[in-house]
């Protein structure tokens, strides 16, 4: 399924490497950025969440909450986020549930892997419409992030 602009995001409920349950719908009433990325400690996803990282105050300012989610296991995104010092949430969706529901996977990926999320971004509004989706076929790539930015602060 392909998520557009202007629709309402699709709920989920998945958990955080701290395992907490985090649900989509409990975060109405601030803007949300949703990064699907395909897999911990690989230098393209690296490289994203860690400028992500860098510019965490922009997305403060925005009212924006940034959730990375991958099909990585609880513990392996946890070892990530100590490592890379992530100061965002990265939840675990481990059975590709929600990359499906967001239209974000990969059939096959590379080496014969199969259901990875592909690099993706959707920013969420305070009332839960999808205001920015992007999904990109090149793992290789990043998301549009002047694109997310202005979206974010046209949000206000």
């Amino acid at each position: 399924m392909k998520i557009e602009v202007g629709q309402t995001a699709p709920d989920f409920t998945l958990y955080d490497s701290g395992k907490n349950k985090v649900t989509l719908s409990d975060q109405r009433g601030q803007n949300v950025l949703l990064l699907f990325f395909p897999l911990a400690f690989t230098s393209t996803c690296t490289a994203e969440l860690c400028a992500v990282r860098d510019n965490i105050s922009f997305y403060n300012n925005t009212n924006a909450k940034v959730f990375g989610i991958s099909v990585d296991s609880l513990h392996t995104l946890a070892k990530y986020k100590a490592e890379q010092n992530l100061n965002f949430s990265l939840l675990s969706d481990f059975n590709k549930e929600v990359s499906t529901a967001y239209g974000t996977i990969y059939e096959m990926f590379r080496y014969n892997m199969k259901g990875v999320a592909k690099r993706s971004a959707f920013v969420i509004d305070t009332n839960g419409i999808v205001k920015y989706a992007e999904v990109l076929e090149k793992a290789s790539e990043q998301p549009n992030f002047k694109n997310i930015a202005l979206t974010l602060e046209n949000l206000g």
